[in-house]
């Protein structure tokens, strides 16, 4: 969800703040009092123990027999893991393995996300792939970054928009995560954490329209795994109180595992036939 080098940028929303003022979240000064918040939430939520994620590419489910599904992941840092201690725990590993369990196949992941990854950098993601690379179901999971870089919700579906495209047109069946709801981070404080939990909802319902226009699958996160990051936060967030522990990122891929095995299903199914 963030940049290596600026954990939590918040001010860079402010911009946003006179949309706030009329549905009555600040008042006179309170541009003044959100960048004291975003200071403030700076100081609390503290940087991560490794910029890097962990690698996790390989082949998932050894003990299955036969050519291993291709599961590719695109986004930002929770598609890419970041906050896992271990490789088996991040997004996707965790998904590569209830595939396998589900479908009992091999998958093999490809891990195309990059930490502080915004919607426009999913072009790249994918220009990055092999030319040869065709995978079988593509996971998205992105908008973060550009709820906090206030990058405006048209461009930001724009991008998702052309990267689903590209993708279908690789033969993948598609999945999107749409952004996670940013009033789960407690450490940020109100109204500052209202307003991001505001822009998040508008981007994510946003995604999920563009989603269902193509035709993919679209899983909202913040109804999905939301309640938990705000009702156990000790537990569903890292070390870093940004990003998902563990056990936040085994639920993101429980929410998930459903519809990336109804994609696959609806990618075996044959086309309709025209009548005669």
């Amino acid at each position: 969800m963030t940049r290596p080098r600026d954990v939590v940028p918040w001010p860079s929303i402010l911009g946003a703040a006179s949309g706030v003022a009329a549905v009555g979240l600040v008042f006179v000064g309170g541009r003044a009092m959100l960048v004291r918040q975003a200071a403030l939430a700076r100081r609390r939520i503290g940087k991560p123990l490794d910029e890097n994620a962990l690698d996790a590419d390989r082949v998932w489910g050894g003990r299955f027999d036969g050519p291993p599904l291709k599961l590719a992941v695109f986004g930002d840092s929770i598609a890419a893991g970041l906050g896992a201690e271990r490789r088996k725990d991040t997004l996707g590993a965790r998904l590569a393995k209830g595939l396998a369990r589900a479908e009992r196949r091999r998958v093999r992941l490809r891990t195309a996300a990059v930490v502080g990854a915004e919607s426009s950098m999913l072009a790249t993601q994918i220009d990055d792939l092999p030319e040869d690379y065709r995978p079988d179901v593509a996971v998205i999971v992105v908008g973060g970054n550009d709820v906090t870089h206030r990058v405006p919700v048209s461009t930001s579906v724009a991008h998702l928009d052309e990267a689903i495209g590209r993708l279908q047109e690789l033969g993948a069946a598609v999945v999107v995560g749409t952004c996670p709801d940013l009033g789960s981070l407690r450490p940020v404080p109100q109204p500052l954490r209202a307003l991001g939990a505001r822009l998040s909802r508008q981007l994510a319902d946003a995604q999920a329209d563009v989603v269902v226009r193509r035709g993919a699958r679209a899983v909202s996160l913040r109804r999905a795994v939301g309640p938990f990051f705000v009702t156990q936060p000790e537990e569903m967030f890292s070390l870093d109180r940004f990003h998902p522990s563990a056990l936040g990122y085994r639920r993101t891929a429980e929410a998930l595992l459903p519809a990336v095995r109804a994609a696959l299903k609806d990618r075996r199914r044959p086309e309709p036939q025209p009548s005669a």
